[in-house]
């Protein structure tokens, strides 16, 4: 599957949590984001982030 640059708010949506839920979640992976160039308060996701949290979340993004 070929992932795209997306919010978080759009990951969010897609997970069914709301983006308060989404942004503690992604308290617990901030290492791992910083590594992938991602910003604590960045809103869209490089396609790397996005698919290592729809792996790691079971995130299905259409």
């Amino acid at each position: 599957m070929t992932y795209k640059a997306m919010y978080k708010y759009e990951l969010a949506n897609a997970a069914g949590v709301s983006s308060d839920t989404f942004r503690r979640w992604l308290q617990s992976d901030r290492t791992k984001l910083k590594a992938m160039g991602v910003a604590p308060k960045q809103h869209l996701l490089p396609p790397k982030a996005v698919r290592y949290l729809c792996e790691k979340y079971d995130i299905e993004v259409g």
